[in-house]
C-alpha cells in the first residue's frame, strides 16, 4: 500500500562524525522518535532559548534600579546623530 507523504519544503544536511550520529540515533530511539524528529525538536527547543535569551535579562534590585533610572532620565542631545539622519542615503 503505498502511502502519500507530504514533502517539506525545506531540506538542511550536516556532516557529523560516525561517533556523532550514533548518539543521535540512540537518543531519537530512547524517546521513540525518527532521527529527523529528534534533531529537529530539540534544535527549535536549543533556538527558542537562544533567542529568549536576547530578549530577557535578569537584574538585581540595585541594577533594575539603575536600568529604571536610565529609561526615565531626559534624553541628551546627539548633535552627530541629528546630521546623520539628516544626510541623504546613498540609495
Amino acid at each position: 500500500m503505498a502511502t502519500s507523504r507530504k514533502r517539506q519544503e525545506n531540506r538542511l544536511e550536516i556532516r557529523l562524525p560516525a561517533a556523532a550520529r550514533k548518539v543521535l540515533e540512540r537518543a531519537a530511539l530512547s524517546q521513540n522518535q525518527s532521527i529527523g524528529a529528534f534533531i529537529l525538536d530539540r534544535s527549535l527547543r536549543a533556538a527558542a532559548e537562544a533567542l529568549a535569551e536576547r530578549r530577557e535579562f535578569k537584574l538585581n534590585a540595585k541594577q533594575y534600579d539603575a536600568f529604571v533610572a536610565a529609561l526615565d532620565a531626559p534624553s541628551k542631545p546627539k548633535p552627530r546623530l541629528a546630521k546623520l539622519l539628516r544626510t541623504p542615503s546613498a540609495h
